[in-house]
């Protein structure tokens, strides 16, 4: 909607009205202000013949104009909801060698452990509005692929755009960790959360998951540490079909223990159904903040009536300028002067 910035702008509309009916006042006093001709006097007889009163219905337009953009009218948009408090998400995601295991069931279709992360995450992104979520990818190193933000559309966008070894075979638990408190540092105090999925432990990296824990405590970072794979697999081979266990390498004891200590808690992720409760029960271990403020843009338009003001006056000097110095036709009583020797 339209509004008016300073709407007792609008009184000055009948003023040139109220001008024009006070009484006139004689003087003989001379102008004290004499204004300098623009033009060639070497013809005023053409000059004054094509002279002509700006109309009035132009000056009152003009007028109108300027005074409603005075007025500074604005655009007011829609409510726009704003977070009421600076609560941080952290997703740190393995992409290590492990992750290409075919041992998850989505929609009827079997698919490995980061395609079933990437649309269960992405439902679960898409529902933390009012959160700044920032990605963080760890193989042989830790990598921050989107920073803190409040697009989650974008951090979606990273997720679905990983591709298995971009950063590595290997799994470096501790720098991930390291990683994502060093972002947290950086902020204002908020609640920090981290949410940890992996389906291995810790193989490659500069720091321990001992000492990243350290580092977590002592910057109030919690972690949600969540264990992906499942418990039993079929394999086919020439000797026929066998039973394995795919996560027989999952540290267990060390992602439940950076969890319990920096106050979080540890799940286990054996299928797509187990993935979508742990979700659901992160949704109300860390609720979305619903008290929510909101905000309406404004956009100025001031410039509009404005323009349009400046546009008349120009096309008016422009259309006047080319009625006074239009060419007069030749008299019929123009004498020719000949050749002195004719």
């Amino acid at each position: 909607m339209i509004e008016l910035a300073l709407p007792w702008v609008l009184l000055a509309l009948p003023l040139p009205l109220i001008m024009y009916f006070l009484p006139a006042t004689a003087s003989n006093e001379a102008a004290p202000l004499k204004m300098p001709v623009l033009v060639s006097s070497s013809t005023p007889k053409t000059l004054l013949g094509n002279q002509k009163k700006t109309p009035i219905s132009l000056l009152a337009l003009l007028w109108v104009l300027l005074v409603i953009s005075a007025s500074q009218p604005q655009w007011l948009g829609e409510p726009v909801n704003i977070p009421t408090e600076g609560r941080e998400l952290m997703v740190a995601v393995d992409l290590s060698g492990s992750m290409q295991v075919e041992d998850m069931s989505l929609n009827g279709t079997t698919v490995n452990r980061l395609e079933m992360l990437k649309v269960l995450l992405g439902d679960f992104i898409d529902r933390r509005v009012g959160d700044r979520i920032g990605l963080i990818l760890f193989g042989d190193d830790a990598y921050m692929q989107t920073p803190m933000t409040f697009d989650r559309k974008t951090v979606k966008q990273m997720l679905d755009e990983t591709v298995l070894g971009l950063v590595g075979k290997q799994t470096a638990i501790g720098d991930a960790i390291a990683l994502s408190v060093k972002r947290f540092a950086e902020k204002a105090e908020s609640n920090r959360v981290l949410l940890l999925l992996t389906d291995g432990q810790n193989t490659a990296g500069k720091i321990l998951p001992e000492q990243a824990l350290e580092l977590a405590v002592a910057k109030n970072v919690t972690i949600y540490s969540v264990g992906i794979g499942a418990d039993v697999m079929i394999q086919r081979s020439l000797f026929g079909k066998r039973r394995v266990n795919p996560s027989s390498e999952l540290d267990e004891e060390t992602l439940t223990k950076l969890a319990v200590d920096t106050g979080g808690k540890y799940f286990r992720a054996r299928s797509s159904e187990d993935m979508e409760e742990i979700y659901q029960l992160l949704d109300q271990l860390e609720p979305v903040e619903q008290e929510q403020q909101q905000m309406r843009p404004l956009t100025a338009l001031f410039y509009y009536p404005l323009a349009i003001a400046a546009i008349l006056v120009f096309s008016y000097i422009l259309w006047l300028n080319i009625s006074i110095y239009r060419p007069v036709g030749k008299s019929k009583n123009t004498q020719v002067i000949g050749d002195n020797n004719g």
